[in-house]
């Protein structure tokens, strides 16, 4: 018998977690069966269960993926020198996001990461884990914001981390809007935050 070649094994495990995560993003996890999985990819029982376990073990695959390209994206801005302006600087993560994971479209991408950050308040194990990656994430941003800082051009009082921590929460915040109703560009995202960062008090003392 003709061995299977790695090649063969890691595009069957890959077929099966993109037509997981379309169930997922669609339905839920909860609302999502096996059955349902199998009907997606098109492949027996078996040939799933050779890979996979079970339902809980696609959810962590699928969530360790995600959070990984969402990670190195925020890993590769951070180390870019100088780095970019906010405004440009998520608009480079969220694209590495999307042109990384492969989803037709931004809303079924932010879907699937939707249902990751629920999953987390039942799933003791993937809170740990994406605990993990929003730290390291958060320590890459807190290094732009004193980056900034030592550049003359961010509010020397201004606690990095608490920075670091809204521009995450303007990553974030646009991969929800993306989830729920699809209609916000990234370069809206940019003109927006363009127009917040030039913000000044009128006849300021």
């Amino acid at each position: 018998m003709a061995r299977v070649s790695q090649e063969h094994l890691d595009a069957r495990r890959r077929q099966i977690l993109v037509g997981a995560r379309r169930c997922f993003a669609r339905n839920g996890f909860h609302a999502t069966s096996m059955q349902d999985v199998l009907k997606e990819v098109g492949l027996s029982a078996g040939a799933v269960y050779r890979y996979f376990s079970g339902k809980d073990a696609l959810i962590d695959a699928i969530a360790e993926e995600a959070f990984a390209v969402l990670k190195e994206a925020f890993d590769e801005a951070a180390r870019q020198s100088p780095p970019p302006l906010p405004d440009e600087l998520l608009a480079y993560v969220l694209r590495k996001c999307f042109a990384g994971t492969g989803f037709d479209t931004e809303q079924e991408f932010g879907q699937l990461v939707l249902q990751v950050w629920g999953e987390t308040t039942r799933n003791e194990r993937l809170r740990t884990r994406v605990g993990e990656a929003v730290s390291v994430m958060r320590a890459g941003w807190t290094a732009v914001v004193k980056d900034y800082q030592r550049q003359g051009i961010f509010p020397a009082d201004t606690t990095p981390e608490f920075a670091a921590r809204t521009l995450m929460g303007c990553a974030m915040g646009y991969i929800t809007q993306q989830a729920l109703f699809g209609d916000l560009r990234i370069v809206e995202l940019q003109e927006g935050l363009r127009g917040v960062m030039r913000m000044e008090v009128p006849n300021a003392s």
